[in-house]
């Protein structure tokens, strides 16, 4: 993923937590904010596993989303690994990352994005 579309700053996490829309799965859970940009992070924390299994779970989150931002509507999000993401296949994965950002609606249709 981009660096431009990147979150970075521990303060950009906080105020996305703060004040972020929430939807959840059994894998994953979903915080979106409006804003004129946008920018993606991600977050695993330790309960889903030790460091190697972590990164793993990053990775395969930024490569599902990656095909997805030009859907996407400007705006903050971070996505929320739980334990159960670092089990599921990456087309789960996929289907669930999809999943919440309709349920947040912030996925646009295809025909949407050449208007």
């Amino acid at each position: 993923m981009q660096r431009q579309n990147r979150l970075g700053q521990n303060r950009q996490f906080s105020y996305v937590y703060r004040r972020g829309k929430k939807a959840s799965c059994r894998e994953l859970s979903l915080l979106y904010v409006r804003s004129k940009e946008k920018r993606v992070g991600f977050s695993v924390s330790k309960k889903v596993g030790v460091a190697v299994v972590r990164n793993r779970t990053k990775r395969r989150l930024r490569e599902a989303v990656r095909p997805l931002l030009p859907q996407m509507k400007s705006g903050l999000y971070v996505f929320v690994a739980r334990p159960a993401a670092a089990e599921c296949s990456f087309q789960e994965l996929e289907s669930r990352v999809k999943y919440l950002l309709r349920k947040v609606e912030s996925l646009r249709a295809p025909a949407e994005e050449h208007k």
